[in-house]
């Protein structure tokens, strides 16, 4: 069992920066990749970024790419997304995600997850 705790989320201009953080309990953090997901209001929750265990691979959806990167740090478990140049799209509740095995985009094969922090992005 994994629990994740996300934090970082805020009220933001448009172009502002925000780094958020999700802590995850357990001593087997490193075998799991983890993913950020978003879902705004009235919308299905959709991929953001992912990283695998070793974090020898990332993957990001093509609406962040090149503004958020994703990282982690095994010794602390915890994996973080870095968010630039925000934009008021990139308004919506943000997820961490963990699961076994193959780095994947869907949301419906990764097995625990956060309870979401809050990030809105004014114009």
């Amino acid at each position: 069992q994994v629990q994740l705790v996300e934090s970082g989320g805020g009220l933001v201009q448009a172009g502002d920066s925000l780094r958020l953080s999700c802590v995850a309990s357990g001593r087997t953090f490193s075998r799991y990749v983890m993913g950020w997901f978003r879902q705004a209001p009235g919308t299905e929750r959709e991929f953001v970024s992912a990283i695998t265990g070793s974090s020898s691979v990332t993957n990001y959806a093509g609406s962040v790419k090149g503004r958020f990167t994703i990282f982690r740090d095994n010794a602390k478990n915890t994996v973080y997304l870095q968010m630039n140049s925000l934009k008021p799209e990139d308004t919506a509740v943000y997820y961490c995600a963990a699961k076994a095995t193959n780095l994947v985009t869907s949301p419906t094969r990764y097995e625990y997850w956060g309870q979401g922090t809050q990030v809105t992005v004014s114009s």
